[in-house]
């Protein structure tokens, strides 16, 4: 008798991208594997990429908002949200699920708290650096605040999309990137406040560092021991 866990029911693959990868690239290859997803014939997987420097406007995007069309190449997407920065030193996370049955703390079919569940990963991967990460009402993203100054800047950015119950696209952790490249934009469409990094926070950790605190907070939230049935996992 195979006891084997089936491709519908197994963990997802984790897969680490060596280099750049252009976009455009990683797109088709997220197409071909949310359409092998749907067909049963391969595995959910978390892919971790880094891009060369470009643009990317979500379904929500305002031409105005991009304050340097000639800086970085441009390009639109698919997936939700506004304007948003890749480039090298920030660590992309493509996560392609079926959400056809639950997945830790999140249950089947609920689109909301599967992004509950991606906010809920990176707060519980920054707490694992010692870095306090929130959410902020009406924003989409994760924020570190500086109470003392009464300021705050958004560290990761989240942009999900979902077809026939096939998550993509995913979320983008800044690690060392140069966050003057965020000049070119209105990130996020979020004038008031700023952007940050964990080496600008004085946390010089490697790109493989945050793997590893990224795929150790992926259990918590999402592993097959978190009960499951509900978005509202509990603070680290």
């Amino acid at each position: 008798m195979n006891d084997a866990p089936s491709i519908a029911t197994a963990a997802p693959e984790w897969r680490t991208a060596e280099g750049l990868t252009p976009y455009t690239e990683a797109v088709d290859i997220m197409q071909q594997r949310v359409a092998a997803i749907r067909a049963g014939a391969a595995s959910e997987l978390v892919w971790l990429v880094e891009h060369p420097p470009l643009y990317t406007a979500g379904t929500s995007a305002r031409p105005e908002q991009l304050t340097d069309p000639t800086r970085f190449p441009t390009l639109a997407t698919g997936r939700g949200g506004q304007w948003t920065y890749h480039g090298p030193g920030q660590r992309v996370a493509y996560v392609m699920l079926d959400l056809t049955r639950p997945h830790g703390a999140v249950p089947a079919r609920d689109v909301r708290c599967f992004v509950h569940g991606l906010e809920e990963w990176l707060i519980r991967a920054l707490a694992h650096l010692d870095v306090r990460g929130e959410r902020r009402e009406g924003r989409i993203g994760i924020w570190v605040a500086d109470h003392a100054t009464r300021t705050e800047a958004k560290i990761a950015a989240i942009g999900v999309r979902v077809s026939r119950w096939v998550s993509w696209h995913g979320v983008a952790l800044n690690v060392a990137p140069d966050l003057r490249h965020y000049a070119g934009i209105v990130p996020c469409g979020i004038s008031e406040h700023g952007v940050t990094s964990l080496h600008a926070l004085g946390i010089p950790i490697t790109m493989a560092e945050a793997d590893t605190v990224l795929r150790a907070a992926w259990s918590e939230v999402f592993g097959d021991a978190v009960s499951t049935g509900s978005c509202s996992a509990p603070s680290p």
